[in-house]
């Protein structure tokens, strides 16, 4: 399989530097996938000859009429794309070229459309486009807030498993405080305060004791489970009404934006919390890489001992960046209480904690690159939602596993080569 999969470097021409190997893993995988999305949604039969899709909403600026196309020979079509883009892999890994981003998101998208067209085949009910979109970016809110919360922690060397914790903090915090204010506002708030306090028992056993910084990740999840599953069963539950009764945060349309076909609705008709992770996966993308601050959380994470000769505070830079990823998760945990409206519950966060670390590793440790992850796992996640709705020949066990197999498929697969922060997980002694 070596043999096939990768070819020995050769001297190059003009310079007699060896040229990097010749790999034809991401080919045989790209088209793989296409050949088998074509066996099965364009030559296999589908459920109905036409599928219908609409994607106007009624406050539109204008109406885009519900339409409808032929669901094997459009699914052929799309399948057929995904292919000739496989061969141009091909082509680009034979002559060591780099493939652009356009590349992969274009095949994603070809497969996805081939997908929901054989999956919708036949419905009396069409598909609705954006809201399905729509939906998946609110359903990405709290692995974005997770992942970036991995991101400054580990960037400056700690491994934070404890996001799950973290959100689930938040929650609880927001859903208590918001209901004592009748403020959904000030439920978000409080979120922030529960997740740094949780990376705040990380830090202090992390740095303090250099205690394994994985094992104190996954006790401090247990940990918050306990004790926010023991204060519902004995607090909140004999006092819902006046302790466990969150306002939900208004949406907030953006004048015009919000009006614009499919992107309108999409983007700019959200709530705040929304907004603020679009203000804080930029900010932070600025920051880590483009700035002063940035640079020595980088340099902590991966050469310590060099940031401390050149003066840099190790541990206290470790230290206040692992709350302030706490404070980030707890604002995600909002998302489960205030964000939606509903009530605290047992374990409500259900693993969203560790996907969003699988979106922070398929991001590789950036901003923008954890909330494409994190965008994809949200489209999985509605995705099952939406089409359990409409009805599909798909089992339902099956589209309830689509988001957990997507993210094991995304880590173990899309990713490729990643290299984490040199120092990650190192105890630093001066």
């Amino acid at each position: 399989m070596s043999a096939v999969a990768t070819a020995p470097a050769a001297p190059a021409p003009a310079t007699g530097k060896p040229l990097p190997p010749i790999s034809y893993k991401a080919p045989i995988a790209y088209t793989a996938v296409a050949a088998v999305a074509l066996l099965l949604f364009g030559i296999l039969p589908a459920s109905g000859k036409q599928t219908a899709f609409t994607v106007s909403t009624s406050t539109d600026f204008f109406q885009i009429e519900r339409f409808t196309v032929p669901s094997k020979l459009t699914a052929i079509i799309l399948c057929l794309v995904a292919l000739g883009l496989s061969a141009w892999t091909w082509q680009a890994a034979r002559t060591r070229r780099k493939v652009g981003i356009w590349l992969p998101a274009v095949y994603a998208v070809a497969l996805i459309l081939a997908l929901l067209t054989w999956a919708v085949a036949g419905k009396n009910q069409p598909l609705p486009l954006t809201s399905l979109l729509q939906g998946s970016l609110f359903l990405a809110v709290p692995l974005v807030f997770g992942a970036l919360a991995g991101l400054l922690s580990e960037r400056s060397g700690i491994i934070n498993i404890a996001i799950e914790g973290q959100l689930l903090a938040g929650a609880f915090l927001a859903a208590v405080v918001a209901t004592l204010t009748q403020s959904a506002y000030m439920g978000l708030i409080a979120a922030p305060i529960a997740g740094a306090l949780v990376s705040l028992l990380l830090v202090a056993f992390a740095i303090k004791y250099i205690v394994d910084q994985i094992i104190v990740g996954v006790v401090l999840n247990v940990l918050v489970v306990g004790i926010t599953s023991y204060l519902f069963s004995t607090v909140l539950s004999d006092n819902a009404a006046t302790l466990n009764s969150p306002p939900r945060l208004p949406t907030l349309p953006i004048p015009v934006l919000s009006e614009i076909p499919v992107v309108g609705p999409v983007l700019f008709r959200q709530t705040a919390l929304v907004y603020l992770m679009y203000v804080v996966v930029i900010v932070l993308q600025i920051m880590v890489f483009r700035s002063r601050w940035g640079l020595r959380l980088r340099a902590v994470g991966e050469h310590p001992k060099a940031a401390d000769t050149v003066g840099i505070k190790v541990n206290r830079t470790r230290v206040w960046n692992t709350l302030l990823g706490g404070a980030v998760a707890g604002l995600g945990g909002a998302f489960f209480t205030v964000a939606n409206g509903l009530a605290f519950g047992k374990e409500m966060t259900g693993g969203k904690g560790y996907i969003a670390l699988a979106a922070m590793i398929l991001g590789r440790w950036s901003p923008k690159g954890a909330l494409a992850a994190a965008l994809l796992f949200g489209f999985a996640d509605n995705l099952q939602v939406v089409l359990g709705i409409i009805g599909t020949p798909i089992p339902s066990q099956i589209m309830l596993m689509t988001p957990y197999v997507v993210t094991i498929f995304a880590v173990a697969g899309l990713v490729g080569r990643v290299r984490a922060p040199a120092a990650e997980g190192i105890a630093y002694v001066k």
